[in-house]
């Protein structure tokens, strides 16, 4: 059974930085995609960024230059570095898998969801 928990949320202010982390278990495969979602509030969630199993990485324009994805294949986790934080990035942030090579980073792509963890950032 595949597990994605998220950790690392927080409130930090305008500027600051934050780490988020997926802890991924049950998720075995050659070829597969990992991604970061979010969902501010009163809003439908949207994709922040993917990493592939060749370690190609994509990311929406917003947060370009200000956020990393990574993935540690030995700690079976996956990461969110988060820099440059402002308000519009308060949200909801949820990891994500596709047993498949990135296509897409829309939510009908994704099979496994984590439960997710907020993100707060103060002006």
């Amino acid at each position: 059974q595949v597990h994605l928990v998220e950790s690392g949320g927080g409130s930090v202010q305008g500027g600051g930085s934050l780490r988020l982390s997926c802890a991924v278990s049950g998720f075995a495969y050659s070829s597969y995609c990992m991604g970061w979602f979010r969902q501010p509030p009163g809003k439908e969630r949207e994709g922040v960024a993917a990493i592939g199993s060749d370690g190609t990485t994509s990311y929406v324009d917003s947060v370009k230059g200000r956020f990393t994805i990574s993935q540690d294949n030995a700690e079976n986790t996956l990461y969110l570095q988060m820099n440059s934080l402002e308000p519009e990035d308060t949200a909801m942030y949820y990891c994500a898998a596709a047993p498949e090579k990135c296509i897409a980073v829309v939510e009908d792509f994704f099979g496994y969801w984590g439960q997710g963890t907020q993100v707060t950032v103060s002006s």
